[in-house]
C-alpha cells in the first residue's frame, strides 16, 4: 500500500478535530506507519469548504454511501452520531471491505452485537476507543492491558456534563438549576441536556464497559438508570458533613456471574480518588482480582481529546492493514460468537449502605417512629443528624444506614412516607463505602 485512505462521515466538532490532527501531524503519522494517511473524502450535509484545514469542494460530498463504496477507501470514520444513518452506513462499509472507526456509544450500546458480528464475518476491525471516556484510553486498557486479570468491579465518572454540574454544586454552592444553566453557557451542556443529566449517556457507556470487563452483552434497558436532576444543594452539604462527595457513577460488579449494572448519584468517601475528579474530567476506577484497584483519568469530552482517541484507532487499524492482518474477532476482548446476554441482578436484590433524608414535623417522637420502621425492615442506623429546633415547623432528619437490601429499604420508606409527621416523600442516595 502506498497510503492509507480515510473517508470521514460527519465533520462537526470531533470530525474537525480529526482533520486538524491529520493535517498537523501528517509527517509524524507517516513516520509511525511508513506510508501517508490521506483524507480521501468527507461526507457531510452542511459542510462548506474550510481552506485552513485543506477541505476543498473536491473532498466534500453529501452522498455518504457513495463515498464509502469507493474502491480507494480503506477506513471509514463514522462521526455522524445517532442511530441512523450511522448504523446502515457502518454495515455498508463493512460489507464493502472497509474497516470502521466510530465514537458512537449510543449506537454500539443498542446495535453493537449486530455491528461486531458483521465485522467478524468480514474479518474487519471496528475501533471505538472514543466512545467511552473521550481521551481516556479505557477501551484498549480493558481489552489489552488488563486482559490477564479477572475484573470484579468498574466504577465510572463517564459524563462530563453531570460531573461539571456536581462540581459547581459541591465547590460553588450552586443549586442544580443554576449549575445547569452555567454549564449550558459554558458549552458543557446541550440545550436539551436530558440524555446527560438523566444518566442515559452514562448507561450507554456502561454497556460497553460491562462487555469489555466481564465478557457479556448488556442493553441500556437492563441498566437501572437515575440522573442528577433531583439532587439538592442540601444533600450535597449533608454528604460533606458525613464525609462524602456525591458523583454520578456508572457501576458494574460481577457477583459470580450475576451482573450489577446501575447508573445513579452515589455518595463516595471524600478521601477517595474518584471524589477529586472535578469538572468535565472523566475517570474509570477498576478493581481486578489479581491487580487490585487502578484508575484511569483524563479529559472526558471535547474536540481534541475525543479526536485523539479516534486517531489512535485509525493508526492501530492502519498498522494492521499494512501488516496484512485481519481484524474484528476480538474487538470486545472476547470472541463475539462466545458473548452471551448478561444475567443482571435485580435492583431489589442489590445491597448498599444508604443516606436518608426525611423532612419531618418538629415534634417529639419523630426520630423514634422512623427508626422503628427501619428496624422492622432489617435496616440498622449508623449515624443521625437532626438539626436544632428553630422557627421552622419542618426539620430535616438525616440518617446513614448499614448495608441493607434495596427492596427492604424501599418498603420501609414507603411506610415512613405515609406517616402524618413526614411532610414530603423521603429521599435516599446509595453509598459506595468500599470502592
Amino acid at each position: 500500500m502506498k497510503s492509507v485512505r480515510l473517508a470521514l462521515l460527519g465533520c462537526g466538532t470531533v470530525g474537525e478535530g480529526v482533520v486538524r490532527l491529520l493535517r498537523q501531524n501528517s509527517a509524524m503519522f507517516e513516520r509511525k506507519l511508513g506510508v501517508p494517511l490521506e483524507l480521501a473524502g468527507v461526507a457531510d450535509r452542511s459542510l462548506k469548504p474550510i481552506p485552513a484545514l485543506g477541505i476543498d469542494k473536491g473532498l466534500i460530498t453529501r452522498d455518504a454511501a457513495a463515498l464509502i463504496g469507493r474502491g480507494d477507501i480503506d477506513i471509514v470514520v463514522e462521526l455522524f452520531g445517532g442511530y441512523e444513518p450511522a448504523r446502515t452506513l457502518i454495515l455498508q462499509a463493512l460489507a464493502a471491505g472497509k474497516d470502521v472507526v466510530t465514537a458512537n456509544k449510543a449506537l454500539l450500546a443498542a446495535h453493537g452485537g449486530e455491528i461486531f458480528r458483521a465485522a467478524v464475518k468480514a474479518s474487519l476491525a471496528v475501533g471505538f476507543e472514543a466512545s467511552v471516556g473521550g481521551g481516556v484510553p479505557i477501551i484498549r486498557t480493558l481489552r489489552e492491558a488488563l486482559a490477564g486479570d479477572r475484573q470484579r468491579a468498574v466504577y465510572g465518572i463517564v459524563n462530563g456534563t453531570c460531573n461539571s454540574i456536581l462540581s459547581m454544586m459541591t465547590d460553588g454552592g450552586a443549586e442544580f438549576a443554576d449549575a445547569l444553566k452555567q454549564a449550558q453557557r459554558d458549552g458543557l451542556a446541550e440545550a436539551d441536556p436530558t440524555v446527560d443529566i438523566e444518566g442515559h449517556d452514562a448507561a450507554h457507556k456502561l454497556c460497553l464497559l460491562v462487555t469489555l470487563a466481564f465478557g457479556v452483552l448488556l442493553e441500556p434497558a437492563q441498566i437501572h438508570t437515575e440522573g442528577i436532576s433531583r439532587l439538592t444543594l442540601a444533600d450535597i452539604d449533608y454528604a460533606r458533613e458525613l464525609g462524602y462527595t456525591i458523583k454520578l457513577l456508572a457501576i458494574a460488579k460481577d457477583d459470580d456471574g450475576a451482573i450489577e449494572a446501575r447508573v445513579h448519584p452515589t455518595m463516595i468517601p471524600a478521601r477517595h480518588l474518584l471524589a477529586g475528579v472535578a469538572g468535565a474530567f472523566n475517570a474509570i476506577y477498576i478493581h481486578g482480582e489479581a491487580l487490585g484497584s487502578s484508575m484511569y483519568f483524563g479529559q472526558g469530552a471535547g474536540q481534541m481529546p475525543t479526536a485523539t482517541a479516534v486517531m489512535a484507532d485509525i493508526l492501530e487499524i492502519a498498522r494492521h492493514r499494512l501488516a496484512g492482518a485481519r481484524g474484528g474477532a476480538h474487538a470486545l476482548g472476547y470472541p463475539v460468537a462466545h458473548l452471551k446476554r448478561a444475567r443482571v441482578k435485580p435492583m431489589d436484590d442489590v445491597i448498599c449502605e444508604y443516606y436518608l433524608r426525611f423532612d419531618a414535623r418538629d415534634q417529639p417522637g419523630v426520630l423514634g417512629a422512623i427508626a422503628s420502621i427501619l428496624g422492622r425492615n432489617g435496616i440498622s442506623i449508623v449515624s443521625v443528624i437532626q438539626k436544632g429546633r428553630g422557627v421552622e415547623t419542618t426539620v430535616p432528619v438525616i440518617m446513614r444506614t448499614h448495608e441493607a437490601r434495596e427492596k427492604n429499604l424501599k418498603r420501609a420508606l414507603a411506610t415512613i412516607g405515609r406517616l402524618k409527621m413526614v411532610e414530603r416523600p423521603p429521599v435516599f442516595i446509595r453509598i459506595e463505602e468500599r470502592l
